[in-house]
């Protein structure tokens, strides 16, 4: 095995902002993402622009500078690419971690490449790996998909687009643009609230006059090769159909978490029990940062508000070292 003082899991923006005060700290540390750099932020929407400024992502006081307002997601995989190679941090790209143990020392590490032995083991995981299942007969078609990538394969097609916030109206004002007739699919009776404050008048006009249809208070019930059912509040309709996008939001891997020994709340949030102070864990030298520690509230912490857990993180575990006299 090899040995390590600090294990990060996630090599999303958090996760480096963590090997950033590691390094700081003159702690041995390594990062484990299971899939590419920033890996959530490069299955995002290739034209995604975000809600937060430049200056709120960025991280270890590396200065991020975009040519716009609000960043956008090319400009962001450059910045974080810049950022993990001028400080030549230390990350192991597509090596997923199958299990975090106890051990005598600290924690054993198991990944789907090697084992490793550490003291302290941070999770940064995220919420973007595990989509919300529509549970429809259909589902598993080609035509379906939960992730959206670019408008211009979706020109000149039927397509339905299942959701009603960001991700969702995004892909159907980008792919109404390119000439697809697009569908809303949407369960609640408006747009989403927290959909983009410059974004939501712009779907809401193209709704109203015509340009996207919408059923709301409305599901899809069942997906065909060359159409779709569609349960509305008038009774069940069937409409031609090329491409399903289900943007229905997507989940955390709470399992995961449990798996190692974090209790979780009894209700439907599911919370992560953790310190605020020092974002440590029910289980000692486990800790969580990012928006894994809201449980299911995914759209209360970001990038902007939790980079500081990254500090807390790392001032703990000193604390811990020099109360140990471990400290180098």
């Amino acid at each position: 095995m090899t040995s390590y003082d600090l294990v990060i899991i996630g090599g999303g923006p958090i996760g480096l902002a963590c090997a950033l005060e590691a390094r700081k700290a003159k702690l041995n540390y390594v990062i484990l993402e299971k899939g590419c750099l920033v890996n959530s932020l490069y299955h995002y929407p290739a034209n995604m622009t975000f809600f937060s400024t430049s200056e709120r992502l960025e991280i270890g006081n590396v200065p991020f500078v975009s040519n716009n307002n609000k960043p956008t997601r090319a400009e962001s995989l450059e910045y974080y690419r810049r950022v993990t190679h001028s400080h030549t941090l230390n990350i192991r790209l597509f090596e997923e971690v199958l299990s975090v143990r106890k051990s005598k020392k600290g924690f054993t590490v198991t990944s789907s490449k090697e084992r490793y032995s550490t003291s302290y083991v941070i999770i940064a995981t995220g919420f973007y790996d595990i989509p919300y299942q529509l549970n429809v007969p259909g589902e598993e078609l080609p035509k379906v998909t939960h992730y959206y990538k670019d408008p211009h394969f979706y020109a000149f097609q039927k397509v339905v687009v299942i959701g009603a916030q960001n991700s969702a109206v995004d892909a159907a004002l980008e792919t109404w643009r390119k000439g697809a007739d697009v569908t809303m699919i949407i369960r609640q009776s408006e747009i989403g609230q927290r959909v983009k404050y410059w974004v939501r008048p712009d779907i809401i006009n193209r709704i109203e006059e015509g340009s996207i249809k919408a059923y709301f208070n409305s599901q899809v019930s069942a997906i065909r090769e060359r159409e779709i059912d569609i349960q509305t509040p008038e009774g069940k309709l069937t409409i031609a159909n090329d491409w399903v996008l289900a943007l229905t939001g997507y989940e955390p891997n709470l399992d995961f978490l449990k798996a190692c020994g974090i209790r979780l709340s009894k209700d439907e949030v599911r919370q992560p029990e953790y310190d605020p102070k020092t974002q440590e864990t029910n289980v000692p030298g486990l800790y969580l940062a990012g928006v894994i520690c809201g449980g299911m509230n995914t759209h209360k912490l970001f990038i902007e508000n939790s980079r500081i857990h990254a500090e807390h993180i790392i001032k703990d575990i000193r604390r811990k070292e020099r109360t140990s006299g471990s400290i180098r």
